[in-house]
């Protein structure tokens, strides 16, 4: 365990590339979002997706529980030794933003037992729009939100919409029966959003989880270049 982080160590790591031991640190890439707009379920499927061809890890992040954790366990879609959980005891953005040590420490307590590793996803517990990751944490950050939630979303903006490397509008195979238009959310997410990327998902579809999945091995040239 590292357990002697402090603020300005933390900002250090964010700006290093590399380990204490000069190896190159996994990319580290954070998913965000409201309760029940699809994060887990995506997570479960990049895992899937790329697992054989990259050495990646998982760390979860629940208030109370391994609920999160639990789920990928089930679901097998990594080894168990690959996935780790953070019990944040309040509301997810602190763990993720304001006092990131207990993610910090489980993803480099990651790398120790397992690595080296190409790449670890970090999952915040279910929060609201504000939500981001501290630089010091993560790399780059996907925020996911789900038609569901309601196509008025993209409009009302908040950091977790318009500042995200990559948004995801989640579920939307559910748009016909709650009502959500498309084309407005995509229009409303330009808007807020300029030039940066914005995906359209179904898990149930059947190019599932392939953007996200580009999206995130375009990430990794770059931190490998």
């Amino acid at each position: 365990m590292h357990l002697d982080h402090s603020h300005s160590a933390l900002s250090a790591v964010s700006a290093d590339a590399h380990r204490p031991d000069g190896a190159r640190r996994a990319l580290r890439i954070g998913l965000g979002g409201p309760v029940g707009s699809g994060k887990t379920a995506t997570v479960a499927a990049l895992c899937r997706a790329l697992r054989d061809e990259l050495s990646l890890a998982v760390v979860t992040n629940d208030i109370y529980t391994r609920e999160d954790a639990e789920f990928l366990l089930r679901e097998a879609v990594l080894p168990p030794e690959r996935i780790t959980a953070v019990e944040t005891g309040a509301c997810p953005h602190t763990a993720i933003r304001d006092d990131i040590s207990a993610n910090l420490e489980a993803v480099e307590d990651l790398e120790d037992a397992v690595g080296p590793l190409d790449l670890i996803l970090v999952e915040s517990g279910g929060d609201n729009l504000t939500a981001t990751f501290s630089k010091g944490l993560v790399d780059a950050q996907i925020f996911v939100i789900d038609v569901a939630g309601g196509d008025d979303i993209p409009r009302k903006g908040g950091p977790g919409v318009t500042t995200a490397d990559l948004l995801v509008v989640n579920k939307t195979d559910l748009a016909p029966y709650v009502g959500s238009d498309l084309a407005r959310m995509a229009a409303d997410a330009k808007a807020q959003r300029a030039e940066l990327p914005v995906v359209f998902q179904s898990l149930r579809g059947e190019t599932g989880v392939a953007d996200v999945a580009a999206w995130v091995r375009g990430r990794l040239a770059a931190w490998a270049a």
